[in-house]
């Protein structure tokens, strides 16, 4: 009969699974150089 993993493994393999993807998005999103970059000037709020 089969063991269950534990709870850390399956923690341990999804925590590892977001990191890969979110380095991988963010190689993604870097090597993007077409894009336009958006700029927006903050307005300070109303003193009362």
């Amino acid at each position: 009969m089969k063991r269950k993993p534990d709870l850390l493994w399956v923690l341990v393999i999804v925590f590892g699974l977001g990191v890969v993807t979110t380095g991988y998005a963010q190689s993604l999103w870097a090597n993007k150089t077409d894009a336009p970059i958006e700029v927006a000037q903050q307005v300070p709020p109303f003193n009362r």
